[in-house]
């Protein structure tokens, strides 16, 4: 069998050292079986095991190879679409339940890397960052919403203020969310692999399910065994492929492009982000970047919706940082990477039952650092009988995408090159 290697990131090459995992060979039977070995998988096999489920996971390739693994690291809170959107798409009882745990998944991050002792660099402190008066606005109105609902760690930056943050003259204003940050998310991933293992579960590498046999106890099939289970958890999001084509149908894979550069000074390090903050802007298709621990600035942005992998990343990648910080002109770059997630045409993530015992999340649309630990919180609740917080999400309303399998990229990039040109004339 084909053994698949994390692709060239920065991430992967300074990842944590962990074990090389075996691939299931032969049937096990379990309580749960997760399919994926990312975070939601990860986060929903944590809490299980930490109310005593026995669980198995079942990784394609190896744990946090997907998004998990190659995301830009920043801890958001929300949802890719606000709370004022979910507001008018479900009863209020559940859009309070959805407003609450909109700002709960930092603090399962952060929870776990304290309890585990995970080594993931983890930095407090998030900006977002408008280019005009509308898009101050915008966060204006978003801290009221989000104060709203008990989240109290927010400021409102002028332009002079955001100039302390971000050595950007592009800005005029921003918020800072102390209760956001940033990590390295492979590490993280890694760490909480670890934490798994060490509660007595198990966890298979190179083991991409291919088949889910229905029924009172299902059983998750792969190339070289299956895994009898009670209740089976499908986490692939964008790298599920086609398991299961009910899941599929409702969403599509997109790639993100990530750079890193050569390692900054200490002095030119400070003078781009003197607090160590990580920063996106407000556009609908945002820039990101922040450091990492050993002082590369990492920028990200960009889509490409069906999930291509670009030829140049580094073609599509470098202009946006510069245009961001002209004076890294010499810098080099040392990694370039693409990842995929998963979009949804809501932006909002999908969640619900196959059948009684078959359950899945996915869909967090460019937003799921946060989002997949409270839905793996949520789907262990669910599992153990407690289903109030699962039903808020399961009530979302998930359409698809206009033009079928056909037409969803070029209809979608369409859309995208609107709100894109809104965004460069400020309307």
């Amino acid at each position: 069998m084909t053994h698949i290697a994390y692709p060239p990131s920065f991430y992967a090459a300074s990842a944590n050292v962990s074990p090389q995992r075996p691939a299931l060979h032969g049937e096990v039977e379990t309580d749960v079986c997760v399919i994926g070995a990312g975070y939601t998988g990860l986060s929903t096999a944590l809490f299980l095991l930490e109310h005593g489920f026995k669980v198995c996971i079942l990784e394609a390739a190896k744990v946090g190879f997907g998004a998990s693994g190659r995301n830009g690291g920043q801890i958001v809170n929300s949802y890719s679409r606000d709370i004022d959107v979910i507001e008018r798409s479900v009863d209020p009882k559940k859009a309070q339940l959805m407003g609450e745990m909109a700002f709960e998944g930092g603090r399962i991050i952060r929870d776990r890397v304290q309890r585990y002792q995970i080594a993931c660099d983890l930095k407090d402190g998030g900006v977002f960052a408008a280019f005009n008066a509308k898009q101050m606005k915008h966060l204006e109105a978003q801290k009221r919403l989000w104060q709203r609902f008990g989240h109290q760690q927010l400021e409102i930056l002028d332009q002079q203020q955001i100039r302390q943050v971000v050595a950007c003259d592009n800005y005029v204003g921003g918020m800072l969310d102390m209760s956001g940050g940033h990590i390295h998310p492979l590490n993280l991933a890694l760490g909480e692999a670890a934490a798994v293992e060490a509660l007595g579960g198990a966890i298979y590498e190179q083991s991409p399910a291919t088949r889910i046999e229905r029924g009172n106890q299902p059983r998750v099939h792969t190339a070289q065994g299956s895994i009898k289970a009670r209740f089976v958890v499908v986490a692939g999001n964008a790298y599920l492929g086609n398991l299961l084509p009910e899941l599929a149908a409702k969403s599509m894979p997109c790639g993100s492009q990530v750079i890193a550069t050569e390692p900054l000074s200490a002095e030119q390090a400070a003078s781009l982000l003197p607090q160590d903050y990580c920063v996106e802007d407000c556009n609908y298709l945002l820039d990101y970047f922040r450091l990492s621990a050993d002082k590369r600035l990492i920028y990200g942005g960009g889509v490409v919706y069906g999930a291509r992998d670009p030829a140049n990343i580094e073609a599509i990648i470098r202009p946006k940082m510069l245009k961001t910080f002209p004076q890294l002109q010499n810098v080099k770059i040392d990694y370039a990477w693409t990842g995929n997630f998963l979009l949804t045409l809501s932006r909002l993530p999908q969640v619900g039952r196959l059948a009684d015992n078959i359950y899945y999340s996915q869909g967090c649309s460019g937003h799921g650092v946060t989002y997949t630990h409270v839905a793996g919180k949520v789907l262990a609740e669910a599992l153990r009988g407690q289903a109030e917080r699962f039903d808020a999400f399961a009530s979302l309303p998930h359409y698809p995408f206009p033009g079928g399998r056909l037409l969803r990229v070029p209809l979608t990039a369409l859309g995208a090159t609107y709100y894109s040109l809104r965004d460069k004339l400020g309307f």
